[in-house]
């Protein structure tokens, strides 16, 4: 009987403290899947401050919705390679080292520089209507005819090196808001005309991620309403230091523009 009685109490000891160890420590947390990060600016997070030093001229940015999204899901480990200024063939060129089959996770916004989005930007901000108008033109013609065999190889390329992940490619938002009835600075005609640009290149974009079966998140809906001339602006207009930072979006732009999206389609 005392051995019974002893067994009892030791069998009721082991249960109380492995109960008192789920209660402290809870059930072991998963790590979310391999997470790889590419891009340019908007992916790395020029104008969202706090940029990673060891980064350098790619301005990466600690507040940039990578960076975010890894800090929320604990991704068993995360390569942050979008770099400020990248093209499609500094993607494919110096950015898929992280790929493996074991990544889960590969997210990107490519294609703007391809089509001249700065030289588009300074020419509206310093040029006439008409100028501004024809420089877009030349960038959707572009975007419309030579942009999609180029996203097709950086699209290829990211799921021979990664062939289990899902892969994320994330488009840019609208630049202003045309129901705005006042603005300072560039003109409404500017104005709808840069738009437009971001619409055809999102629309480019999309079709042929969806071709090579890849979820497209559409930012211009969580961007509505904070495009410039708001009031409430997730973008930065015209910056004069650090110039880099200009027409990006802020610090805000990718905690409520951007990250919102890639949760919904990670």
């Amino acid at each position: 009987m005392r051995l019974t009685r002893s067994l009892t109490a030791l069998a009721a000891l082991a249960f109380a403290l492995v109960a008192a160890l789920v209660l402290t420590t809870g059930p072991a947390q998963a790590a979310g899947p391999a997470y790889v990060a590419l891009g340019d600016s908007y992916s790395a997070g020029n104008g969202a401050g706090n940029y990673i030093s060891s980064s350098g001229d790619c301005h990466r940015s600690n507040s940039a919705y990578p960076a975010l999204w890894a800090s929320a899901h604990s991704p068993s480990s995360f390569t942050f390679a979008a770099c400020s200024g990248a093209v499609t063939s500094d993607v494919t060129g110096s950015q898929l080292g992280g790929l493996n089959s074991s990544t889960g996770l590969v997210t990107l916004t490519i294609g703007g520089n391809d089509a001249g989005f700065s030289d588009v930007m300074t020419t509206c901000v310093t040029g006439s209507d008409s100028t501004c108008v024809n420089r877009v033109n030349q960038a959707e013609t572009f975007v419309r005819n030579t942009l999609p065999g180029r996203l097709d190889t950086v699209y290829n390329a990211i799921r021979a090196k990664a062939p289990n992940a899902r892969v994320v490619v994330l488009g840019y938002p609208d630049m202003y808001d045309l129901s705005a009835w006042f603005c300072v600075g560039l003109s409404d005609t500017k104005h709808q005309k840069i738009n437009e640009a971001a619409d055809v290149l999102d629309t480019t974009t999309a079709s042929v991620a969806a071709s090579h079966g890849f979820a497209f998140g559409d930012v211009r809906s969580t961007f509505h309403g904070h495009e410039l001339c708001s009031g409430d602006d997730y973008l930065h207009s015209l910056v004069i230091s650090p110039s880099w930072e200009s027409y990006h979006p802020t610090a805000t732009g990718h905690s409520a523009g951007y990250l919102p999206v890639l949760n919904a389609n990670d």
